[in-house]
């Protein structure tokens, strides 16, 4: 045996023996987990409001959790609720073609919702829903600290924006709500509705990319 195999299983054998001491004085030992999972972990296993008993996945959000970026929504549809990720039904689809267009991929931003659980036949968000989400999205918020958030839809702007204004009236600017910026655009799905709508879109994701760098190259 060489002198460095030699080196190794005695580093071996004391790292052995010190965890055996350690369980027998102290039981055996907890791994902290990371404040994203502890977080993850309560949302999946929510049960506050009554979308618990209808859902048939809690959606909890997809991306880089180290980006500056987060995407919101406001909440899962039919394919989300089924599979467990956000936006991958058809307003996904074009979600990935806008993000596309101004050379962005969903792995480079975070995307979640106002609601974790998908409200029955995609209805309107009811007030003990949101009340029971929102602490979710705030510690989102609170571990991953962007520095811009595009809100997809008047729901989503008006509640991190925290007023009743319409979508026109959010649209087209730059909102400073705490340390982060915000910009609201149309929901992807509304893009479905309305292809009218796609050439405003373009020119609110136009200026979250140009916010975007702007916010990265002064930090």
């Amino acid at each position: 045996m060489t002198e460095s195999a030699t080196d190794t299983n005695t580093i071996l054998t004391q790292a052995k023996n010190f965890l055996r001491q350690h369980v027998e004085l102290y039981g055996d030992i907890q791994f902290a987990q990371s404040p994203w999972t502890t977080l993850e972990n309560e949302v999946m296993g929510c049960n506050n409001c009554p979308l618990a008993q209808t859902r048939k996945n809690v959606v909890f959000g997809d991306g880089d959790r180290f980006s500056k970026a987060m995407l919101i929504g406001e909440a899962p549809g039919a394919e989300e609720d089924r599979k467990g990720r956000t936006f991958i039904g058809p307003a996904g689809q074009l979600l990935d073609k806008i993000l596309q267009a101004i050379q962005m991929t969903r792995q480079d931003v975070f995307i979640t919702n106002i609601l974790k659980c998908r409200p029955p036949q995609n209805r309107d968000p009811e007030a003990e829903e949101i009340a029971s989400c929102l602490p979710f999205l705030k510690q989102q918020l609170a571990l991953m600290q962007p520095k811009i958030i595009l809100a997809l839809g008047r729901f989503a702007g008006q509640k991190i924006l925290e007023t009743d204004a319409s979508l026109a009236q959010m649209r087209g600017k730059v909102h400073q709500k705490k340390s982060y910026a915000v910009i609201v655009t149309y929901h992807p799905a509304a893009l479905l509705r309305h292809p009218e709508w796609k050439r405003p879109t373009w020119e609110d994701v136009k200026l979250f990319r140009q916010t975007y760098e702007k916010l990265m190259q002064s930090s």
